[in-house]
């Protein structure tokens, strides 16, 4: 087979944590999951062993002795903890740019380095939500998903970064029938599982004990997984939301759909609070991030973890696989 194309990781904010925990990934792959980083690089720690190229692809020769990179020219240098406002509208071209090259075939996926959304809104008027938004708009489509993933559990909230008590009218049987035939359709393309089994956690406690404690269950939750069960789907639930993540349970499934942010998160977290990885499904191109920020309290001091990164490149590289398959 075809040695696939690397993913292209994208600097994200140059004053956070993304150029050093880049270049902490690539200590760590090398030649073993290669990817090429855009950016500038004078933006990287002092004595990372760089080699500029000009495509993704010439990551697959130089990664095994130095970290490859595509440069994109900031106007400013990098100051840990304080964003430069004339570097915001370059932080946004470096995301285009990455999702250009995918597209164009250059590349087999992104992964997206941290960004600050206030500072990409002070600096350059940015006016999308957060990253997610951006690269739906970039990908030409209404709809994503944001999936959380770590070894041994795939969680997907329906609602996302809303109050709690904004969830139930958000709730709807439109969002929440997109989401399961959008995570579905991924859960085959690209972790290449034939029949997926898909859990769904209710909304309230006991998933609604029969109406006693909510009803969003009887009248949105249980009318959608059976409609969805008329096409084909396997569906389990919906299940209460404090009995379906132990161990035992997860091995009946192999993504849960949760109704809100937390009861997706706290899992996810809990199980592997290191090495999560956030997943958009949904976009016409792969996209893995690490499940963290910026970071600026702790910018430029050499502490940062890489190990959510260097799970989100191995994901990226594994989701290409089954895609070439």
């Amino acid at each position: 087979m075809t040695e696939l194309l690397p993913p292209v990781l994208t600097c994200g904010e140059p004053a956070g944590i993304g150029p050093e925990i880049a270049a902490a990934a690539w200590a760590r792959l090398g030649a073993r999951q290669p990817f090429a980083w855009l950016g500038d690089p004078g933006h990287l720690p002092r004595g990372t062993p760089v080699r500029e190229i000009d495509a993704p692809e010439d990551a697959l020769r130089v990664s095994a002795s130095a970290l490859p990179v595509m440069p994109h020219a900031f106007p400013d240098p990098a100051v840990p903890g304080a964003p430069s406002p004339a570097n915001a509208a370059e932080v946004i071209a470096v995301i285009a740019r990455a999702v250009q090259l995918t597209m164009d075939g250059a590349a087999s996926g992104i992964v997206t380095g941290p960004i600050n959304k206030k500072a990409l809104q002070d600096g350059a008027a940015f006016a999308y939500p957060g990253h997610t938004e951006y690269l739906a708009a970039l990908g030409g489509v209404d709809r994503v998903v944001m999936m959380l993933a770590c070894e041994g559990l795939r969680a997907i909230p329906a609602t996302i970064h809303i109050p709690i008590a904004d969830v139930p009218a958000a709730l709807t049987p439109e969002l929440l029938t997109d989401t399961i035939r959008i995570l579905h359709a991924a859960l085959r393309r690209d972790f290449g599982l034939t029949a997926p089994r898909i859990a769904v956690a209710g909304l309230n406690p006991h998933a609604g004990e029969g109406g006693a404690m909510g009803r969003e269950e009887i009248e949105i939750i249980i009318p959608v997984l059976e409609a969805l069960r008329g096409e084909g789907l396997s569906l389990i639930g919906p299940m209460p939301g404090d009995t379906m993540f132990h161990a035992s349970a997860r091995k009946g499934y192999d993504a849960a759909v949760t109704m809100y942010h937390d009861q997706a998160l706290i899992p996810v977290k809990t199980i592997d609070f290191a090495g999560g990885v956030n997943v958009t499904l949904g976009l016409p191109f792969i996209r893995t991030s690490p499940d963290h920020g910026t970071a600026f309290d702790i910018a430029g001091k050499g502490i940062a973890d890489p190990t959510s990164l260097v799970a989100a490149l191995d994901m990226a590289a594994r989701m290409a696989g089954a895609r070439a398959r």
